[in-house]
């Protein structure tokens, strides 16, 4: 064996976990500050997600008791923007930017936007129960308030 070409290669080799670990460490303090959160929390700690997350059980029970010939349509459509506002805000978090994570808030906002109006829609139509639409309308409007907050504090 060659001892010269072994201890260059494993001189090379420690340089280069070195030079990689002091990276990560110079790194992790900025990504931290960067995102306003610590490595330890969760999407799942986020009121606002924990909002968007009721909102969308009750969009759920709300369009449960839509018409089969809904279902394809409003019902649908209604349940994949509530369960895209919860979807957007969790899949922001674990961005590497704030501009990132400001995007998927936006994107999440949106669809707490086109649950508005097919909310609106629906109560013209009839459908649901007046129960089910009285717990979904503020949840909504709170979960937007809340959103607007978020996007607005990150982008200073």
């Amino acid at each position: 064996m060659n001892w010269d070409v072994f201890f260059t290669a494993l001189f090379v080799s420690a340089a280069c976990g070195l030079l990689l670990f002091s990276r990560i460490v110079k790194i992790a303090p900025l990504a931290r500050e960067m995102s306003g959160r610590q490595m330890n929390e969760s999407f799942k700690d986020l009121v606002v997600w924990q909002r968007a997350v009721q909102m969308s059980l009750e969009i759920d029970k709300l369009t449960a008791s839509f018409p089969p010939s809904k279902r394809y349509r409003l019902t649908n459509q209604m349940r994949r923007a509530s369960v895209s506002v919860a979807s957007n805000i969790a899949e922001g978090y674990g961005k590497a930017s704030k501009g990132e994570y400001v995007s998927f808030l936006g994107h999440a906002r949106g669809s707490n936007g086109e649950i508005q109006p097919q909310r609106v829609i629906a109560q013209g139509l009839g459908f649901g129960s007046a129960e089910s639409r009285e717990k979904a309308e503020p949840l909504s409007n709170e979960v937007g308030r809340m959103l607007v907050v978020m996007m607005n504090k990150l982008k200073r």
